[in-house]
């Protein structure tokens, strides 16, 4: 079980007398507390830091944090045992997200706006087709025992075709089916790196990623981006000074910057990577979401095969329901990966399978409308946040999915805080980094509806005003994007 001290807890928890609701000061910490768990910044099955100790940290009294431990574990959040502590837990109605802390939403079945996922809805029409074929082709399938450790064979072509279009020949034996990108990712992890193995990170990153790594008892090297993208020279160092086993990077729409890394980047990253002889994860999952920019050649095109793995699925450009991903390298890290997921699924569904062939075979005429309407609701996200929050900086993605707003001030946990009195779920910017990075920063994906998205800019306006009217907090760590 993992644990934090006084000192780091109180770091992560910033200026929580003042950023929660009126009461009294153990109620106000208790709610600090249950927002960075369902914020995913502290994780589940943590053990707390000592009673003494943290009221220590904070300068309260220890009767204060005692009464804090107290609701915590009244209302589902915190449990204890004599002689082993307390540690974070959720409460039995949310089980069913327990098993991940990017949970920034409660469990109490509310109605509030989810604008912490970054996922759009299914094209319906288009999708019910999609799946009618594939039911069509249900049938030659029934006599067999449905078990597919690699993947159907149908759907590793499909995968291996749009590889070899995009400039990466590649084949079907190349390819591993997963159940989704981030189970791609974590099977990586499980065939590659040992606990305390240094992994070299984008920073900030996509928070499940992070997540990933802290299971594995890995330890992220973060590498900051500036506002023009990738500082290769940085890269490079960090490399040869921390010796990383695995690099993680997400060059196509950065999650969550939206940055798109040009061809010259992507040779020179390549080139450090293959110096250092360092494995890359390569995440393209949002690679097929080109709004205002031709997508250069895969990174895996200018890095050796052997020590490659390219991930991605179908999550963020046809439906996350389908739960279809995949893997794509050498043969021989295919095998090794495979044999990592026969620990824990042995096959992915079939008729989800036939869905996403079916669905790739039809990307040329899925994607025109899918892009057209992400691009609407960009501009006017964009537009309404403009007017509603003037000061705020808000960069202009070429592709993906969301915002990476510079809010100008240190207020983003406050700001999420807040937005709950509004009816919003909010990702706070820490929520992206390490060490409590890019408390300036908050993520806003365009992926309702415009009329959603323009009301939504207001709530989120109201939601800042009353996060900035707080007395100000400590100052936290340095946001090292630019």
């Amino acid at each position: 079980m993992r644990s934090v001290n006084g000192r780091q807890l109180a770091r992560q928890l910033g200026g929580w007398a003042d950023a929660g609701d009126p009461g009294p000061a153990y109620s106000r910490l208790a709610a600090a507390v249950r927002l960075l768990v369902l914020d995913g910044r502290l994780a589940l099955e943590t053990r707390l830091p000592g009673e003494r100790d943290l009221a220590h940290a904070l300068d309260v009294s220890r009767t204060t944090v005692t009464a804090a431990y107290d609701a915590l574990r009244r209302h589902g959040y915190a449990a204890s045992r004599q002689g082993s502590g307390t540690w974070t837990t959720l409460p039995a109605s949310a089980a069913g997200s327990a098993g991940s802390s990017w949970a920034p939403f409660g469990p109490d079945g509310s109605d509030r706006l989810d604008l912490a996922h970054a996922a759009p809805e299914a094209p319906t029409r288009a999708l019910r087709d999609v799946y009618a074929a594939a039911l069509e082709q249900l049938p030659r399938h029934l006599p067999t025992s449905g078990y597919h450790l690699f993947g159907l064979p149908e759907l590793r072509a499909a995968i291996a075709a749009t590889f070899t279009e995009r400039g990466l020949p590649t084949t079907p034996e190349q390819v591993l089916v997963t159940a989704g990108t981030q189970q791609a990712f974590s099977l990586v992890l499980s065939a590659v790196v040992d606990p305390g193995d240094r992994v070299l990170i984008d920073h900030p990153t996509y928070p499940n990623a992070i997540d990933a790594l802290r299971r594995a008892s890995a330890r992220p090297v973060p590498v900051p981006l500036t506002s023009d993208g990738w500082d290769v020279d940085a890269v490079a160092a960090a490399l040869r000074q921390t010796a990383p086993r695995l690099a993680y990077l997400i060059p196509d729409f950065h999650n969550p910057t939206g940055l798109l890394a040009d061809q010259p980047t992507r040779a020179a990253l390549a080139t450090a990577l293959t110096r250092s002889r360092t494995v890359t994860v390569v995440d393209e999952t949002n690679v097929d979401l080109a709004l205002d920019a031709d997508v250069p050649a895969p990174l895996a095109c200018h890095l050796p095969g052997a020590s490659t793995v390219t991930i991605g699925g179908t999550s963020k450009s046809i439906w996350g329901g389908l739960r279809v991903g995949w893997a794509r390298a050498d043969t021989q890290t295919i095998r090794r990966l495979a044999a990592a997921r026969a620990t824990m699924d042995i096959s992915s569904p079939v008729v989800e399978q036939l869905a996403a062939a079916e669905a790739l075979h039809r990307r040329p005429d899925l994607l025109p409308a899918t892009l057209a309407e992400l691009r609407l609701r960009r501009d006017a996200l964009v537009s309404a946040l403009n007017r509603q929050v003037p000061q705020w900086h808000v960069r202009v993605p070429s592709g993906g999915l969301v915002l990476w707003c510079d809010t100008g001030l240190a207020v983003s946990s406050r700001l999420v805080a807040a937005g709950e009195r509004y009816g919003l779920r909010l990702a706070a910017g820490p929520r992206f980094g390490v060490d409590g990075a890019f408390e300036r920063r908050l993520r806003l994906p365009y992926t309702h509806p415009v009329d959603v998205l323009e009301n939504a800019a207001g709530l989120v306006a109201q939601a800042f005003r009353t996060a900035t009217a707080m007395p100000s907090a400590p100052e936290p760590p340095v946001d090292t994007f630019a």
